[in-house]
């Protein structure tokens, strides 16, 4: 087990439905890291932007992308997330990878789907929450939407880090500003969010925030908006043990059962 877990999130412009020149834009920026990390985190559906034209640019999981990302976590001694489009069983999904260096990789459907635009028509959403314990650290991946949904988040698993990759639009970022540090300090846990910026194929526009939260709520990045970034942050068991223990705020939480 590692006290501590360093993480790089990337923000980044993506190029609209072309896995390959997203590919090759975050290959550039995570050799651009100037030290060793645990994870990197890219944002929702990185290869293509939030599309749902699925059946024109969805993957395998025996695609490309996975391979690069598998080749990309070997390489760099790094766990790799992020969420793409997958076609399986003649179904597409809106789907979460964390693939270790190992090769060891764990899978997250996106539960909600964002019926605004229609997602639900599209895609088939999961159910399955999932609990990844790496080096010591048990991590909660979800995907954007999922964020407006505090029961899912729940931390009913004492869990030490939240995370959701998204493509959260600009006239929205107030939401998903709030949303993420309430996040934080109702789940007692690191609550992270990787979003993208820069314009999609529909002309909507993304602003980036993505930030990085302690268990009271505090940020602890410094993103620019609109801006192409990277931010690498430190996570410490010390800190969620410290408040945890002196404010035992997860004891109180209700019971209940999700259907």
């Amino acid at each position: 087990m590692e006290e501590r877990l360093k993480i790089a999130l990337i923000q980044l412009d993506l190029v609209w439905e072309n896995p390959e020149q997203n590919r090759k834009n975050f290959s550039k920026k995570i050799e651009s890291i100037p030290s060793a990390v645990d994870v990197v985190i890219l944002p929702e559906m990185f290869t293509t932007g939030f599309t749902m034209n699925a059946k024109q640019v969805a993957e395998t999981m025996r695609g490309k992308t996975v391979e690069w990302m598998k080749n990309t976590a070997s390489k760099n001694n790094t766990a790799m997330v992020g969420s793409l489009i997958i076609s399986e069983e003649n179904k597409y999904y809106n789907r979460l990878l964390f693939v270790e260096p190992s090769g060891k990789m764990s899978i997250y459907n996106k539960r909600h789907s964002f019926t605004l635009v229609g997602e639900d028509k599209v895609f088939t959403a999961g159910s399955e929450k999932v609990i990844i314990d790496y080096k010591g650290w048990k991590i909660c991946p979800l995907i954007c939407y999922d964020l407006r949904f505090p029961v899912w988040a729940r931390n009913t698993e004492d869990y030490d880090v939240l995370i959701y990759v998204a493509n959260w639009p600009k006239p929205r970022i107030s939401a998903w500003d709030a949303l993420l540090k309430a996040r934080a300090i109702e789940n007692m846990s690191y609550c992270i969010g990787v979003n993208r910026v820069g314009f999609d194929g529909a002309n909507n526009e993304y602003s980036g925030h993505s930030a990085v939260y302690d268990v009271l709520g505090n940020a602890i990045t410094a993103f620019k908006p609109h801006k192409a970034q990277i931010e690498i942050v430190v996570l410490e068991k010390k800190h969620i043990s410290k408040y945890r223990n002196k404010f035992k705020f997860l004891n109180d939480k209700d019971a209940f059962t999700l259907h």
